[in-house]
């Protein structure tokens, strides 16, 4: 596998290719995203974001993303406020590991997600487990149901454009495979003492309201709630009386 990352605009992740040569992150170009500073409206320029302290509200998609990261060997450091995090990744020929920590305050709450946006055909879709529980974000409202059916819709499959948005969470799953054709991309977080769960973000040319375009994501997370401020006791991630979280994430490819 090979990884290219972008220190100074968010620490993001520019580029992800397997071993047979298939290009996983869809970038999104012209976008302006090196002019952007902190406390700026979110550009979405694709490829893998780190979203942190939360994905949706205030500020959206989190501090992290508009901040230089600083380097030092294979280690990659934000600093906020009132915490940092930092990220070392690893990456050998069929795996790609990163390792994450953060520090911050004693009760400090706080969302994560890998924001990962894929170039993917229409035929792509995600494997998990039928019938395991899921909520479904849609414009005008949420709905419960059991993984992959929102009614006669399966949301495990991207399929072509129709001008329909969601955001499907699914609490408590902490590995996927993605399925592209003869390509597969497996995403597993390990993380203890926190929520964690799994994030798809189904634009199917949906979004945004002015200029839509398609763009679809698969995003482990801590929490369960895309947004901090709606999230609810045993929601979000609290920092213990340590002062220090540590998770890991690892992206396969075959």
């Amino acid at each position: 596998m090979r990884v290219e990352i972008d220190s100074r605009h968010g620490g993001r992740w520019v580029s992800l290719i397997g071993p047979d040569g298939k290009e996983w992150l869809w970038r999104r170009p012209g976008v302006a995203r090196d002019e952007v500073s902190p406390g700026d409206p979110f550009v979405d320029a694709g490829g893998l974001e780190e979203c942190y302290p939360t994905i949706g509200g205030v500020p959206d998609h989190g501090e992290v993303w508009s901040r230089a990261w600083q380097e030092d060997g294979d280690t990659m450091r934000v600093t906020g406020s009132d915490f940092e995090l930092s990220r070392s990744v690893t990456v050998t020929a069929g795996q790609l590991t990163a390792a994450y920590r953060l520090r911050a305050a004693s009760g400090h709450r706080f969302i994560w997600a890998a924001h990962a946006l894929l170039d993917l055909s229409d035929r792509a879709g995600v494997e998990l487990p039928g019938g395991i529980p899921m909520i479904v974000d849609l414009p005008d409202r949420s709905e419960s149901c059991g993984w992959p059916y929102l009614g006669d819709i399966d949301v495990s499959r991207f399929g072509p454009s129709d001008g329909s948005v969601m955001g499907v969470r699914v609490p408590d799953v902490t590995a996927t495979e993605v399925v592209d054709g003869d390509s597969r991309l497996t995403m597993t977080l390990e993380v203890k003492d926190q929520p964690c769960g799994l994030m798809l973000w189904r634009n199917l040319g949906g979004w945004p309201g002015s200029g839509p375009y398609r763009s679809t994501g698969v995003e482990p997370m801590i929490g369960h709630r895309a947004t901090l401020a709606n999230a609810g006791p045993g929601e979000a991630g609290v920092v213990p009386a340590s002062g220090e979280v540590t998770w890991t994430l690892r992206i396969g490819a075959t």
